[in-house]
């Protein structure tokens, strides 16, 4: 959950707003694993943590979701990354930790997914944007977009996720925070012109 999980939140926050209550499971399938990295390969370690978490997210707009980050799944999976299911059809979002990947939708009575083209560019390895964001709104006098509100809340969640297996019960999330503003339509490739929007 510490590892993925703020990649996951920070989307979820992106598209449907704050979360205000979690309930959480959480397990692992191995007492030990081999460590694959190379320069401890094949060493034997102790599991300290959960490596399979599964969280339910109340959001402040009525909305549920369902978060799994899992170390124990050996076979690969067929789960869509991300989807959001409405009222009006199934929106399905590409890897937030990724960069790139189609937006697909599926309205009701539809017999497939259609591709919504990309509006702007940024669809490459962007992780600095960010902090270019958080750059120009300072000098612009408005609140960045990944601000310490929303990263705090993404933490507080994980870890209400975990507290909530132990003791078997909903938690509330004390710290809310506010669903950023969209990008402008309109950005370019060209870094300036994020700060010029």
């Amino acid at each position: 959950m510490f590892d993925m999980g703020p990649y996951y939140l920070t989307a979820f926050i992106h598209l449907l707003g704050p979360i205000n209550r979690v309930t959480g499971s959480t397990q692992s399938a191995f007492e030990k694993r081999t460590v694959t990295r190379a320069e401890d390969y094949g060493r034997q370690i102790e599991v300290e943590t959960p490596t399979h978490v599964t969280g339910l997210l109340d959001f402040e707009n009525g909305a549920v979701g369902t978060l799994i980050t899992s170390f124990d799944v050996m076979g690969g999976t067929q789960l869509p990354c991300m989807e959001i299911y409405g009222t009006k059809g199934t929106l399905s979002v590409p890897d937030p930790n990724n960069f790139g990947g189609a937006i697909r939708v599926r309205e009701i009575g539809a017999n497939d997914f259609k591709e919504v083209p990309l509006e702007y560019g940024y669809s490459d390895n962007s992780r600095g944007i960010g902090a270019a964001d958080m750059a120009h709104a300072i000098r612009a006098g408005r609140q960045h977009r990944a601000n310490g509100h929303m990263a705090l809340q993404v933490l507080e969640v994980m870890h209400a996720i975990h507290k909530s297996s132990v003791e078997g019960k909903h938690i509330s999330i004390k710290n809310s925070c506010s669903r950023p503003e969209i990008l402008p339509v309109g950005l370019s490739q060209d870094k300036q012109d994020l700060f010029e929007k």
